[in-house]
């Protein structure tokens, strides 16, 4: 073999589940060699990592909602992708909302393109949408290079993205299965989602009005939807420990059914949240310290196989932070920069070390959107890296976010894992400097 443009020397590396030291060589962007420390001595470039660091891949995540084009105002792929690059991660795939158009056809999917081509600190790909009148054009989009399509069994909270009534999620699980595809599912059942005072501050009556049945019957019916057809299904955002039984039992039976759940779900619970906090709201929501135990157990047996942001900006205003008022307030929650550190601050806390958060928020994202090569320091995967000081404290400080809306529930958090450096494709990304992040298609697409 060539000598390595690159070698990267580190005394701790997270390399095929286990921390160990290593030497990492790569050439032309990939990875080609990963040996001892010491292995190669003839590269063009050697670096020598800290100490007090850990070498890992890249946070691969999967559940970001850019909202660009339409809704740039919200967030948008420059903000978006310095955030990433901030927080560890290199590769994001965007939501098919809340952008205008939602990516439910090619020429939606092509003015996405656009927009993030030539401007994205991370590499960037896509998932498409069903929507009722689009079941019939899922095919084009999936040639075309998007990684799969996320349906909703609920109001999405933007009119131009309806969701599926029980016949259309089985349609479009008919339509996805015939070539092989992956459907993504917001599982709440809307006949369970019930109302709450217009006026009320108080986090109670919102948690109440999505309570953990509109979930649990939500993903029964997925599951039953998946045993019918054969297709391949992912929960997204699972919060709720009821629902997590379903997927478990799913998973006895060989149903292809998986799930991920959120930072937010691991660190925080309902107890947490004063009334009049909207910024805390979110779909489904915040639940109890007990259910949120729960769902550190749903990780630990693999039921849950992977942590992904959803992230969910908006403008300050729509999260109605003056009147406090939960009906008025978008449900979301933005925390692409953060989500490392809040998911290894809570996983060290439990017991849990740096190989179990690379086997969730990275490998496990970039297995289940197939993307190959990404979320390993493996030969043939791209050089893609976090460095990561996981002792090293600091406090959230909003205005130091990239996120376009800094808005946030961990303000005055103190976090442990500092961010050091990222890499991409064996070149350190400047947050500040040219975007040399690329726009992926699913491996395969014509």
């Amino acid at each position: 073999m060539a000598e390595p443009d690159l070698v990267i020397e580190a005394s701790r590396a997270v390399v095929d589940g286990t921390e160990r030291p290593c030497a990492v060589s790569i050439s032309g962007g990939q990875i080609v060699a990963v040996g001892a420390l010491g292995t190669w001595t003839g590269a063009s470039e050697v670096v020598v990592l800290d100490d007090d660091v850990v070498l890992m891949p890249g946070v691969v995540d999967t559940h970001v909602h850019v909202n660009e084009p339409g809704r740039s105002e919200w967030e948008g792929f420059v903000h978006a992708t310095r955030a990433a690059a901030a927080g560890g991660v290199t590769t994001i795939v965007d939501m098919p909302l809340n952008s205008v158009p939602a990516t439910v056809d090619l020429a939606a999917l092509e003015a996405k393109v656009a927009a993030a081509s030539g401007r994205c600190h991370v590499d960037v790909a896509f998932w498409g949408g069903a929507v009722p009148a689009n079941l019939h054009r899922l095919r084009p989009l999936w040639d075309a290079g998007v990684l799969g399509f996320k349906c909703f069994l609920v109001d999405s909270g933007v009119a131009e993205f309806p969701p599926l009534d029980e016949a259309g999620l089985l349609s479009a699980m008919e339509q996805v299965a015939s070539f092989g595809g992956l459907l993504l599912v917001h599982a709440e059942d809307p006949d369970a989602v019930g109302t709450f005072p217009g006026t009320s501050t108080r986090y109670a009556d919102f948690l109440a009005s999505r309570p953990e049945s509109s979930e649990a019957s939500a993903v029964e019916a997925v599951v039953e939807a998946a045993r019918r057809t054969g297709c391949r299904t992912h929960v997204v955002h699972l919060s709720s420990a009821r629902a997590l039984k379903v997927v478990a039992a799913a998973h006895d039976e060989g149903v292809p059914v998986t799930a991920e759940t959120c930072p937010h779900y691991l660190a925080l619970s309902a107890e947490d949240v004063p009334d009049g906090a909207t910024v805390f709201k979110c779909c489904p929501p915040i639940r109890d310290a007990g259910n949120r135990d729960l769902l550190w157990d749903g990780l630990a047996s693999g039921t849950i196989g992977s942590v992904v942001s959803d992230h969910s900006p908006c403008t300050p205003d729509l999260k109605a932070l003056e009147t406090g008022r939960f009906a008025e307030a978008w449900g979301g929650i933005s925390s692409l920069q953060l989500s490392l550190p809040v998911v290894w601050s809570e996983a060290r806390r439990r017991g849990h070390g740096l190989a179990d958060v690379v086997r969730w928020m990275c490998v496990g994202p970039a297995s289940r959107a197939g993307l190959s090569r990404k979320g390993r320091i493996a030969v043939g995967t791209d050089a893609d890296f976090c460095v990561l000081a996981p002792e090293e404290r600091f406090v959230v400080e909003p205005e130091r976010l990239h996120h376009r809306n800094p808005v946030t529930p961990y303000a005055g958090w103190e976090l442990t894992g500092v961010v050091r450096e990222t890499w991409l494709a064996g070149r350190r990304v400047d947050v500040d400097g040219t975007p040399h992040g690329t726009v992926l298609r699913r491996r395969g697409a014509s």
